[in-house]
């Protein structure tokens, strides 16, 4: 499988969940991948298992939010690949607190991490995708940020803060051959959901048409199709993936 023979690709939250998945996807597919994460433990036992297999990956521990630690992992990742072809941004925390309740740390927080990482984790591609006449940008917005959700004004907010991020890039970028696009997956199985509390969980689960939440190996092909030549089409698009939770 070489769908992204000689690319480079980078993975914010590369580390679990939906964004691991991701990793081992575009490494099965010939792609060098750069991770960028917090979770030092885990980013190095992945390490050691990919090297193991003479994958080629490199990866930069660090906070998505802090432009420092940004500027130093693409320096990194520049380094190592040259300019990079394909940004994920899937970097993400999660929490539910009601609005009355809720601090300006838990805002700034949810703030900071899904939409102003993925703003300057996308600054520090976009000069070398123009460049190069070829870019792949694929931020994680939600299905939240169309339906909104009671004790996560937060999340919502930056899920939808993403999406109109993705829609305008998208018309900066249309003759480039950059192509700006979001993924907004529903309730997906992983460490990251498993986090909220169990009761909003069993609700969220009962609502749902399908009555079970996602996979991350159903999200990974959807990325990886506009991560490759077979997604030139797309282009400021908003791919729903919820279970029914919100169809459109």
């Amino acid at each position: 499988m070489t769908k992204l023979k000689s690319k480079s690709a980078v993975i914010t939250g590369g580390s679990s969940g939906i964004g691991k998945a991701i990793v081992e996807l575009f490494l099965q597919e010939g792609a060098d991948v750069g991770i960028f994460d917090k979770n030092e433990k885990a980013v190095s036992e992945q390490l050691e298992k990919y090297k193991l297999e003479g994958r080629n990956v490199v990866s930069y521990c660090g906070d998505v939010s802090n432009s420092g630690d940004v500027g130093q992992a693409f320096n990194h990742f520049k380094g190592k690949f040259g300019e990079i072809d394909i940004l994920v941004n899937c970097a993400g925390v999660d929490n539910t607190v009601l609005l009355e309740d809720m601090s300006l740390d838990v805002w700034s927080k949810m703030i900071d991490v899904h939409l102003t990482g993925t703003f300057l984790c996308t600054k520090q591609v976009i000069t070398g995708m123009k460049k190069s006449g070829w870019g792949r940008i694929i931020n994680f917005s939600s299905q939240l940020a169309h339906k909104g959700a009671a004790s996560m004004v937060h999340y919502c907010a930056a899920k939808a803060g993403i999406m109109g991020f993705t829609r305008a890039l998208a018309y900066e970028l249309s003759d480039s051959g950059v192509t700006v696009n979001c993924v907004n997956p529903g309730p997906i199985d992983t460490p990251l959901l498993r986090s909220i509390p169990q009761d909003w969980l069993d609700q969220k689960k009962s609502e749902l048409p399908i009555k079970r939440f996602g996979h991350v190996s159903e999200v990974a092909p959807a990325v990886l199709l506009l991560a490759s030549d077979d997604g030139g089409y797309f282009m400021g698009a908003s791919m729903n993936m919820n279970g029914g939770d919100y169809m459109i």
